[in-house]
């Protein structure tokens, strides 16, 4: 079994992880369900003012701290190879760096940048919307199961 500060390590993954699956769980199975039925004009408004609030502090450090300790897991692991959970630990790392911290680079955030430079009541904005709500969706829940799977990963290698 995994001790020592290695195990305080893991466990924090663990709650990253689950945390930052938690809030793209909700806004696949709810959030952008509800901007979508909103007019254009509105559901715009609305994403581009979530956008602005998700880079303060409060979701910043749980998002960008958990990409930070899923290297630092990564690196630790292949440092010290442990005995037991070392594939769990690598995985759990890779599947959060990768499907979500990746994914949300690559994907989501060129898509909410390109929301940002829409004025949200006009035409283009209304056009955009829905391609916006769709790809954005879709990707987002690649995000949420990596994330989910990161977490489960880092829980069986504490097992």
């Amino acid at each position: 079994m995994i001790e020592g500060p290695y195990f305080a390590l893991t466990v924090l993954g663990v709650l990253g992880t689950g945390l930052v699956a938690g809030v793209f769980c909700a806004f696949s199975t709810f959030v952008m369900k509800g901007l979508a039925e909103l007019p254009p004009s509105q559901g715009v408004a609305a994403m581009k003012a979530i956008n602005v609030t998700a880079l303060r502090p409060a979701f910043m450090l749980v998002f960008a701290g958990s990409a930070v300790l899923c290297a630092v897991i990564a690196v630790v692991t292949f440092v010290l190879w442990p005995d037991e959970g070392t594939v769990e630990l690598l995985l759990g790392s890779a599947l959060y760096l990768f499907g979500s911290f990746g994914v949300t680079m690559v994907a989501n955030v060129p898509r909410n940048d390109t929301l940002m430079r829409l004025d949200a009541g006009t035409a283009e904005a209304a056009a955009y919307w829905p391609e916006y709500v769709r790809e954005w969706t879709v990707w987002n829940h690649v995000r949420m199961v990596a994330s989910g799977a990161a977490a489960l990963a880092y829980v069986l290698a504490l097992t």
